[in-house]
Order: structure tokens, then C-alpha cells, then sequence
């Protein structure tokens, strides 16, 4: 295979990641700039670093995003996979088409709508917008990408492991959690990470279904921006960068090792 790259190829990977990366590196170079003016370099600090956790309402936004991202993505994960494991081992039961399309329906349907239904549906009912209306919002709308990713994991799922397991003595909930789960747990982890990030980068959503006290980054950050940016807001970018970056990482590299030992225990495998 040639694998030799063209000028023209350099060209456009150059670009298209200049255009993709070049906006957050500047936002985190500013990030330490002495300047009020986030657009004049002043000379390098970290005092907006200090300003930003001295800034009481936007830590309390901070704390805020972080609960409501844990929370609802870990209640999603689970009501994620149980749909997952409904629509792919269940390909006949009354209701599936319906079902499905309910579960994959905030994919396609416009965040300004999904924030409006919800708001109505708690008028509706009498619930008061706050940290619970706002997590179970953000539940609401990631859970279906989870289901996505953990479907596409167990389209691909070898039964006969499954079988194998029951067929030496194993119940359903042993077979399930000694033979199935540590297979799809990858893609469970990633469906968790992915709806993390989506609770935390929520701003649409969030604007209809929170209330006092539940403010979150996304929201506070987007209402000071319209009166003008600010290097502390530049710092909190990068800092939840920062986050996410790491947690990329950190997931990479686990994924990584696990292969690995999975080559390693396949070979051990064919040698003995």
C-alpha cells in the first residue's frame, strides 16, 4: 500500500485541523494573559485562575454541572443499556417500533423542542424547576445516545458465549454479568463518557428545564459572554477542557491496555 502523502493531502489535514484546534488553543493561551482585554496580550499570568476560583457564582455553577453530569449520566447509562439489551435480544414484542423510535427520538429532535416539552410536562405536573427538573432533563436526552452505543456493541455480540455459559450451569443474571458485561463494557464506558460530556456542554436544554439554584457553567458562562468575555471565563474553558482532555486520555489508554491483554491472552490461548 502507498502511504506516501501528497502536498495536497498535508494541505488539507493541516488545515482541517488547524480549523477544528487553532480556536481552543488561542482561547487557552489567552487563558493566561495579564490583560483585561482578551484580545490584546499583555504579558503571561495565572491571576485569572486565582479570580476564577475566588468567583464564588461560578464555582457554585461549576458544582452545579459536575452533579448534574454524574448523576444523570450514570441513570442514563443504565436505562441506556436495559434499552439497548430490550431492542437487540427482544426483536419481537408488541410495541418495539413504538419503543424504539421514543428511544431514539431526542437524536433527530431539536433541542429547543426537547427543552420546551420538558418544561411544559413539568408545569404540567407541578414540578418545580431546579436541580431535579434539570437532571432529569439531561437524562432524558442522553440516555438515547448511550442506547446507540451499546446497541452497536451487542449487534455484533458472539450469542454462543451466552450459551455456552447457561449450557455449563450458569442463570441468566451469572451469564449476564460474568459473560455479557464484560464484553459490552467498553462500549458502556463510552456511552457514559459521551453522555457526561453532552450534560456538561448542555446549554439549550438546561435554559428551559433549571431553576433557582441550578445554574449551570454552560448557562452562567453563556450569560456573562453577552456582556462582554472575560479571561476568567477563558480559564473556566480551560479547565473544563482540560477535564475532558484528561478523561479522553485516560480511556484511551485503558481501552489500549485491554486490547493488548486480549491479543496477549488469545496467543497464550493458540499456544497451549
Amino acid at each position: 500500500m502507498n502511504t506516501t502523502w501528497s502536498r495536497f493531502n498535508i494541505t488539507s489535514v493541516t488545515l482541517g485541523f488547524a480549523f477544528l484546534y487553532l480556536p481552543i488553543v488561542l482561547l487557552v493561551i489567552f487563558s493566561f494573559n495579564e490583560s483585561k482585554l482578551v484580545t490584546v496580550w499583555g504579558g503571561f499570568s495565572t491571576k485569572w485562575y486565582v479570580s476564577l476560583f475566588q468567583n464564588k457564582a461560578l464555582i457554585d455553577a461549576a458544582w452545579v454541572t459536575i452533579r448534574v453530569g454524574l448523576i444523570s449520566a450514570t441513570v442514563a447509562t443504565v436505562l441506556g443499556t436495559m434499552a439497548a439489551l430490550a431492542l437487540t435480544r427482544y426483536t419481537r414484542f408488541r410495541g418495539r417500533v413504538l419503543f424504539s423510535g421514543m428511544v431514539f427520538a431526542p437524536l433527530v429532535m431539536p433541542e429547543v423542542i426537547t427543552g420546551l416539552s420538558l418544561l411544559l410536562l413539568f408545569v404540567a405536573i407541578g414540578l418545580d424547576r431546579g436541580f431535579l427538573t434539570l437532571t432529569l432533563a439531561h437524562i432524558s436526552f442522553t440516555m438515547c445516545f448511550v442506547a446507540v452505543v451499546v446497541q452497536s456493541r451487542l449487534v455484533t455480540f458472539d450469542r454462543s458465549l451466552e450459551e455456552a455459559a447457561m449450557d455449563l450451569g450458569a442463570t441468566p443474571v451469572a451469564t449476564f454479568f460474568q459473560v455479557t458485561l464484560p464484553v459490552i463494557l467498553p462500549a458502556i464506558v463510552s456511552g457514559w463518557m459521551l453522555a457526561f460530556t453532552l450534560s456538561l456542554d448542555d446549554l439549550v436544554t438546561s435554559s428551559f428545564t433549571s431553576g433557582p439554584g441550578a445554574t449551570t457553567l454552560p448557562m452562567k458562562i453563556y450569560s456573562q459572554v453577552r456582556l462582554g468575555v472575560t479571561p476568567e471565563i477563558n480559564a473556566a474553558c480551560t479547565i473544563l477542557i482540560a477535564i475532558v482532555a484528561t478523561g479522553v486520555i485516560i480511556a484511551s489508554i485503558v481501552n489500549k491496555r485491554r486490547e493488548v491483554q486480549r491479543q496477549r491472552d488469545e496467543q497464550a490461548a493458540q499456544r497451549g
